[in-house]
């Protein structure tokens, strides 16, 4: 169904803007789903988000400003975030013994269980999202949404 017919427009939009709209309008879907999934976790898309920079680091811990850098949505409040994930014990912040002002933060045992189990369910899920589309056609999607950030 093309963006037009899905938001009930009449009137004709010029291409750079229905591109705009439709990237936005895709971006909601998606989010919306993925949310729904992550809820089934008592998760939501920014804690998740959190957990996967976590087990990037392969135990070595990251310090919030860290941790904010790499954040899909940079305007989440990253310091709100991991402690509901410590709340939850997927995580944990412990203060720097060279430099009392740096919090470092570790994914848990619990985290990594959790990221493990979410893995080939989340990756079902996003081959769901994007079953529509060849590889190909993946790969120019992703280079062509590259070249827009740029």
């Amino acid at each position: 169904m093309n963006i037009e017919h899905e938001i009930k427009n009449t009137i004709p939009l010029p291409l750079s803007q229905k591109t705009i709209i439709n990237i936005l309008y895709t971006s909601n879907s998606i989010k919306e789903d993925l949310s729904r999934f992550f809820k089934s976790f008592d998760l939501s898309i920014e804690q998740y988000n959190v957990l996967r920079i976590l087990r990037g680091q392969r135990g070595t811990p990251a310090n919030l400003s860290t941790i904010q850098e790499r954040m899909i949505n940079k305007m989440s409040n990253t310091t709100r975030l991991v402690d509901k994930l410590i709340i939850k014990n997927l995580a944990t912040r412990n203060t720097c013994s060279s430099n009392r002002r740096k919090i470092e933060v570790l994914i848990t045992q619990r985290g990594l269980d959790l990221m493990e189990q979410l893995n080939a369910e989340l990756l079902t899920r996003e081959r769901g999202l994007t079953k529509q589309l060849t590889d190909e056609e993946l790969e120019t999607l992703n280079d062509l949404l590259d070249k827009i950030r740029t």
